[in-house]
């Protein structure tokens, strides 16, 4: 999967700091891109939940936030970064209910929302390189290869022969991740790139051997394999996507 930070930039005419999105991989064309504070309201949120996620996957330790293990930090600790927006709208200008919107609008269910004594707490379901969560905190386990009778990873074609020959690696993430079905079947919301070409089924059954499986909020299935790499021993089948024709191995 990929794993791109966002990269901080100074900005000359600001105090707060911004974001470089020239190689931004989670933007997708169609999405609101609105490019100054005069942009849509939908550009506004569309743009806070992206900083959003780069945040609380990414950025905790750096920028000094109270994160849990559980991955939940204070929102209104969120409000006081002295960032700004793709949309290049600083983030304290944002309010609770803009949080909210966010998180409501998000197609993906990256986020989760909590209120406890009074405060409102939020989280990344999934996507973590940061290692102040931990994933018996953030993650629920999966006991039994029956609650998920399709557990596939999309890669590209470019891809293969490296992982046929090491193994799908979690690279800077803390999770190899797996969708729990196919990139039309319409209840699969997260876990997988749109435009891949290969897909990449794991043996939960025999994974559930010899390594831990979670599933998250937003129903992706991760793992953390063994020191990050899950075998191509534990691989059921893998087909071209999205012809579905059987690829050897």
């Amino acid at each position: 999967m990929d794993n791109n930070r966002a990269t901080p930039s100074s900005s000359g005419n600001s105090r707060g700091r911004a974001f470089d999105t020239r190689n931004d991989r989670e933007r997708t064309r169609g999405r609101g891109g609105g490019s100054g504070p005069s942009g849509s309201g939908k550009d506004k949120i569309d743009a806070l939940g992206r900083l959003l996620t780069r945040i609380l996957r990414h950025m905790a330790s750096e920028l000094k936030l109270n994160m849990r293990s559980d991955g939940f930090v204070n929102v209104n600790d969120l409000l006081k970064l002295n960032l700004k927006t793709f949309a290049n709208i600083p983030l304290r200008s944002h309010t609770i209910d803009d949080i909210r919107e966010a998180v409501r609008k998000d197609n993906k269910q990256r986020f989760s929302l909590v209120e406890e004594n009074g405060e409102l707490l939020i989280r990344a379901n999934q996507g973590h390189t940061t290692t102040a969560v931990e994933t018996e905190s953030l993650l629920k386990p999966i006991l039994s290869a029956e609650e998920f009778p399709v557990c596939v990873h999309g890669t590209y074609k470019r891809n293969l022969d490296s992982i046929l020959a090491s193994g799908l690696k979690r690279m800077k993430r803390l999770h190899v991740h797996f969708s729990r079905g196919l990139p039309t079947d319409g209840e699969v919301i997260s876990g997988m790139r749109r435009d891949v070409n290969v897909l990449i089924y794991l043996d939960v059954r025999k994974a559930l051997e010899g390594m831990k499986l979670y599933i998250s909020d937003n129903k992706v299935i991760l793992t953390e394999g063994f020191d990050g790499v899950v075998p191509s021993k534990y691989f059921q089948k893998i087909e071209s996507w999205p012809g579905r024709q059987p690829i050897p191995f």
